[in-house]
């Protein structure tokens, strides 16, 4: 996808609905844990009613922290949340700013709808094909080993 296609799009278009959720009784240990994967970039805290509490990125982390603290107290959403309906113009420019690949989709009350993936080259999106096919790998490179 290139910056023209960036442009006409909305984030509904290319955001993933298949996002792994943690609830509020999450410790930071769980989130520790959640990291050693390279592919997470952000952990998002949802209330059972699908509230999005709070976004966590690796350098919300603290070593000194401990591991029983409640993950729902770390992180933030300011600079971290964008609408289904902004641009994928805006969304390249806060993505940009803010020096991040993920951003996570929320409805007009905080609810959570999906995340925005930046591919890791900058000239996509993840969807939520690629999503399962990452899956579907995982789980087939588990069982050979």
């Amino acid at each position: 996808m290139n910056h023209r296609q960036f442009a006409r799009g909305c984030v509904a278009d290319c955001m993933v609905t298949i996002c792994k959720t943690h609830g509020l009784d999450t410790r930071l240990a769980e989130i520790r844990r959640l990291f050693n994967n390279d592919h997470v970039h952000m952990a998002l805290i949802v209330a059972a009613d699908g509230q999005l509490i709070t976004t966590i990125e690796r350098a919300d982390l603290s070593e000194t922290t401990p591991g029983s603290v409640h993950a729902r107290d770390l992180g933030t959403v300011a600079g971290r949340v964008i609408g289904p309906h902004q641009s994928l113009e805006d969304a390249m420019a806060v993505l940009k700013w803010g020096r991040r690949r993920r951003l996570a989709v929320i409805d007009h009350s905080g609810r959570l709808l999906g995340l925005l993936c930046l591919k890791g080259h900058g000239d996509g999106f993840c969807s939520d094909e690629g999503v399962r096919q990452r899956a579907a790998d995982m789980r087939r490179a588990s069982r050979t080993n």
